[in-house]
């Protein structure tokens, strides 16, 4: 057995994988279309985003025919599917990552890429673009819901909605990667990480440039700089706290990525305190909408906050506050994990996952804190 596993290619085993899992799911969906397609493929993937590319509360599926609901969910005959996430497709959608991960880090070797902690400085702003690239299209709902048409129609908008977004922004991602390396290669360029990070500045900013011309000739979008203002300051103010504390009392957290560490911090504060802006003080800070959790592990974080609080407490300062210190202890547990030996051994095994642990949470504050700042 240990033979075998020697002359397996990793890189291979994971296209055995891929094709795997695709060739089954279309298989499936072709030989049992109500019980594979149906109830599994349609239910947790692309009904989801069928509905939220419609604006629907839910989407509806029955006799090959798909009816999209504003109410009456719950009583509607057929499989139903509802914009957000359950556990099924966030675990879902966490293999997923990972499978993009690692074709990540087989094209790292196979580009001979030197890996680097600092490597995260140029993925920041890939990550921010991604995270912004998602409220376009909540942008374009919002249009599609007040005026019947949206800014990107369906199903094009659907490459910018979960999870085929990671699929799009991957994609882009590698060309870039790919182009930047050859620039180096080539000596048009001193290092590949320079045209890697400012065309991910770039998209990024034509992102926020979009948002910003639907904000000012549209009324659906509007424009509320207080919530950036306040999610930034504070996510900022707890990222150097945790800098400090660290240094000061715990300075095994930040031996192994040092100060690029924090950004990995500031990136779950934003998730974070975005979060509690949105779901529980959307009134204090005049937003267009009020807001409610698509993610599991926030639903029950507020489930448990209201089952063990007084009622006078949550009255005053909501059920989703405990999100914000859970983002940034997690976050400092994990620096901590990923120690100087670690890095050391495994350095594109470790930049992969701490770009892992960046994306699942600058990622979705992002688009958290640009939603409720352009009130889609």
């Amino acid at each position: 057995m240990d033979d075998v596993f020697d002359r397996l290619d990793p890189e291979r085993a994971w296209a055995a994988v891929v094709a795997t899992l695709a060739l089954a799911g279309t298989i499936g969906s072709l030989l049992f279309p109500k019980q594979v397609y149906d109830q599994f493929i349609w239910k947790y993937y692309w009904g989801p985003v069928a509905a939220d590319g419609n604006g629907a509360s839910c989407a509806v599926r029955e006799d090959g025919q798909v009816d999209y609901l504003s109410a009456g969910c719950d009583t509607a005959s057929g499989v139903v599917a509802e914009p957000g996430y359950t556990v099924v497709s966030t675990v879902s959608y966490a293999v997923l990552l990972v499978l993009l991960l690692a074709g990540v880090y087989f094209l790292v070797e196979r580009l001979e890429i030197e890996a680097k902690v600092e490597a995260l400085y140029p993925l920041f702003p890939w990550v921010l673009f991604g995270g912004a690239l998602r409220t376009v299209e909540d942008a374009s709902v919002a249009m599609l819901r007040a005026t019947g048409d949206p800014a990107i129609p369906f199903p094009w908008s659907a490459a910018i909605i979960s999870p085929f977004i990671y699929v799009t922004v991957f994609l882009l991602a590698v060309a870039a990667i790919v182009a930047s390396v050859w620039l180096e290669r080539d000596g048009r360029v001193e290092r590949w990480e320079r045209p890697f990070g400012a065309t991910g500045v770039a998209l990024f900013t034509a992102t926020i440039a979009a948002l910003s011309y639907l904000a000012v000739t549209t009324d659906p979008v509007e424009f509320n700089p207080l919530v950036l203002v306040v999610v930034l300051a504070i996510a900022t103010a707890a990222t150097a706290i945790a800098w400090v504390g660290t240094e000061r009392y715990w300075p095994e957290v930040n031996v192994g990525t040092g100060i690029v560490g924090t950004l990995i911090i500031w990136g779950h504060s934003v998730d974070g305190i975005a979060n509690v802006i949105s779901l529980d003080w959307a009134e204090e800070f005049d937003l267009a909408h009020v807001y409610s959790p698509k993610h599991v592990v926030n639903s029950g974080i507020q489930d448990v906050t209201r089952s063990i609080q007084p009622a006078w407490l949550t009255d005053a300062i909501g059920v989703t506050w405990p999100f914000f210190p859970v983002k940034v202890v997690a976050a400092v547990v994990v620096l901590w994990l990923f120690n100087d030996e670690i890095i050391e051994e495994s350095p594109r095994y470790s930049v992969l996952m701490l770009l892992a642990v960046l994306a699942v949470g600058l990622g979705p504050g992002t688009r958290d804190v640009l939603r409720a700042a352009f009130g889609v």
